[in-house]
């Protein structure tokens, strides 16, 4: 038997550069909670500025062993030595926090004994990887929702208290809400972050339940991504369910979740040559929250999607949110809309904007916002309109949008560049997962499912 050829030095390089990239960007943004610093704004930028460059010179990355080790132990290393921002208090906090640097050991070893021997008898160190990964991902959150039954943060006081508004046939716009920390006359969300939560909230108590459950299918979604293939699901598990800071994020009830999941089952619909259907979970999206909507230009410039099912979807996105700007449409735009462009910048969001306005002293135009999130739609429309483009490049230039979006902005914290580093980890899967099982060569795609290649559908 000949020797497999080893791998050139450049591929392990890449791997290398891929994995500490990601664990120093999701650490910085673990440590910005709740803390701005020029460092992690820095980090961030060049993050945004790698992406950029990433998308525009075509490359595809993938998760190699090299870029599996580097998260698994960074992510472990930085759980417990980076600040964690929770209402969990000790020991408790540090019980789920060791928890959280286990998770992250266990399955980045059962990875790497899958990459290196793939042939074990039994069940494979990669399938038990992908359970595993679900498994300590709901048992960290629901130690945190346990002991944190009441974190002081608007988010969950005003969730909840819509969750029992909608219970009672009560509009959640134009209303008040009782000893929120933080904003208190409004719900800045669109109603469907409260619908598709609530049932948490009425079922068992808090609506962090229910971003629970949304997290488990987004993992499933993931699975069904990589065509059933356990290795890259795992390491998709590992980079967006077992993420530094994933405990501050169920902690203070941050809806990202809900979008991501949303997301990818709208990309299983359209790799499965099924993008009609797609546009239903991606209008629940729209209808959940506003920045949604900067995708929809990206997904009308590729030819797997296309402009008839974008304005289809932002069409049904706002059929979805009609009766409550019907009830009162004062209300439902003064919350959804004013509120959020004349709301004052808080210090601690880690974005160029507040870099303007705590370091030179200078508060950016609103415009200039505005022009650079433009400016960044068209670009990544450009991108995406390439011949062959796949669902994996768009994942990544609705990210960049989404991520240049946030740095621009006013605020932008953990939560939401969390969706961004989600999608970009669901398109280094799909990278992944498209490339040949080293056992032996990908079965066929069946009859009516696009190509992992180009994702191109009629």
């Amino acid at each position: 038997m000949t020797e497999a050829p080893r791998p050139s030095a450049t591929p392990v390089r890449l791997a290398l550069v891929v994995g500490l990239g990601w664990v120093l960007t999701l650490t910085a943004m673990q440590w910005s909670v709740v803390r701005f610093r020029v460092l992690i704004v820095v980090v961030l930028t060049c993050a945004a500025v790698a992406l950029w460059t990433w998308l525009g010179r075509g490359a595809r990355p993938v998760l190699e062993p090299w870029t599996v080790l580097v998260v698994g132990v960074g992510t472990a290393l930085a759980t417990v030595v980076v600040p964690v921002f929770t209402y969990v208090p000790d020991p408790h906090r540090a019980w789920i926090l060791g928890l959280h640097a286990v998770a992250a050991v266990t399955v980045t070893t059962l990875l790497l004994s899958s990459a290196l021997s793939r042939r074990l008898r039994g069940p494979r160190p990669a399938a038990v990887a992908v359970l595993l990964v679900a498994a300590f991902h709901a048992a960290i959150a629901a130690l945190t929702i346990v002991f944190s039954p009441a974190p002081r943060i608007d988010v969950w006081v005003v969730l909840q208290q819509a969750a029992d508004a909608i219970g009672r046939g009560e509009n959640i716009y134009g209303r008040s809400w009782v000893g929120s920390p933080g904003v208190d006359d409004a719900f800045t969300y669109l109603p469907w972050t409260a619908l598709l939560l609530a049932p948490g909230r009425w079922v068992a108590g808090d609506i962090r339940w229910s971003l629970l459950v949304w997290s488990l299918l987004g993992a499933v979604g993931l699975w069904l991504l990589c065509e059933r293939r356990a290795w890259p699901a795992a390491a998709g598990g590992l980079l967006i369910l077992l993420s530094p800071g994933i405990v501050t994020q169920v902690d203070q009830a941050w809806t990202e979740p809900l979008l991501l999941t949303l997301v990818i089952w709208w990309a299983v619909l359209v790799r499965r040559g099924h993008p009609w259907w797609a546009v239903i979970p991606l209008a629940f999206a729209v209808a959940s929250k506003q920045h949604i909507a900067l995708i929809l230009p990206v997904l009308l410039m590729w030819r797997g999607f296309g402009p008839a099912r974008a304005v289809t979807t932002a069409a049904l996105g706002g059929l979805l949110v009609t009766p409550w700007l019907v009830a009162d449409a004062g209300a439902f735009v003064h919350d959804t809309v004013l509120l959020l462009i004349d709301f004052h910048p808080i210090r601690f969001s880690n974005t160029l904007y507040l870099l303007a306005v705590n370091v030179v002293g200078v508060t950016p135009p609103f415009w200039l916002t505005g022009l650079v999130v433009l400016a960044a739609i068209v670009a990544a429309g450009l991108v995406v309109r390439r011949p062959g483009t796949g669902l994996a490049v768009v994942l990544r230039a609705s990210a960049v949008v989404l991520l240049t979006a946030n740095l621009v902005n006013k605020q932008a914290f953990y939560n939401q560049f969390w969706l961004v580093a989600g999608l970009v980890a669901v398109s280094m899967v799909m990278e992944t997962a498209a490339r040949p099982p080293p056992d032996g060569p990908e079965p066929a795609p069946t009859r009516g499912r696009a190509t992992p290649t180009t994702d191109r559908v009629a």
